[in-house]
């Protein structure tokens, strides 16, 4: 893999530059996020990781800066701000993962490799197809949504999570089925990030509605689906 790794602390860099590199994997570093923006909009990575702290521009910034740019190149953000809060806040920013500090190196590359995979599939196999349920409807080609007549502007990860429910209608799905097929990652089950995203859904998607799609299934999970008895 070509890896573009975005971080200023120089035993960070050593760690994963060695470990990387001796896995056969090439890696980039820039030491600032202006200079890291530019490497990553002039070249080719197959996954960036991108620490938040760092100067010029912080890794919230050239996130945004990326996406807006229309950049395809997978996002790992890797930092030592590890709260829901912040976590929602790199997603919601466009980041495809959050790895939080101290981190195994095991784990950071087993998580590049999914990254790396989800940039390089087929975009016919990624957005072929209408997922619907009832009114609502999700076009993975054009990326939109819809309820009825009313368009409906969702987050890269609140469609993430809406596609995922969609595609398993009628199925009560936990927290860490969620957590591992939309954002490919594992975090402690003790987080609310999922309960979060959840809320943001429910707003966007069932608000000023008489027939509510996702419901809370108590001691197990989430689901979609247009019935009521033991969720709400």
């Amino acid at each position: 893999m070509k890896l573009l790794l975005i971080e200023d602390e120089p035993s960070v860099i050593s760690l994963i530059q060695r470990s990387l590199s001796a896995s056969g994997h090439e890696v980039t570093v820039a030491m600032d996020g202006q200079s890291g923006l530019q490497m990553a909009l002039n070249y080719a990575f197959d996954v960036i990781i991108l620490d938040l702290m760092i100067p010029v521009m912080n890794g919230m910034e050239v996130c945004r800066k990326l996406k807006s740019a229309q950049s395809v190149i997978p996002i790992l953000m890797l930092t030592a701000l590890g709260t829901t809060e912040n976590i929602v806040s790199g997603l919601d920013a466009g980041a495809d993962d959050y790895m939080t500090k101290p981190f195994k190196l095991a784990e950071l590359e087993a998580r590049l490799r999914t990254l790396a995979r989800r940039g390089k599939e087929p975009e016919k196999e990624k957005n072929e197809g209408i997922l619907s349920l009832g009114d609502l409807v999700l076009d993975k080609i054009t990326k939109s949504v819809r309820r009825g007549k009313h368009a409906i502007d969702l987050t890269a990860t609140e469609f993430r999570l809406l596609e995922y429910l969609l595609s398993n209608t009628n199925r009560v799905l936990n927290r860490m089925e969620i957590l591992e097929n939309v954002w490919d990652i594992n975090f402690n089950l003790g987080t609310n990030v999922v309960d979060v995203y959840i809320n943001y859904l429910r707003k966007k998607i069932d608000k000023n509605h008489s027939v509510k799609l996702i419901h809370t299934v108590f001691g197990m999970g989430y689901v979609i689906r247009q019935a009521h008895d033991d969720t709400k």
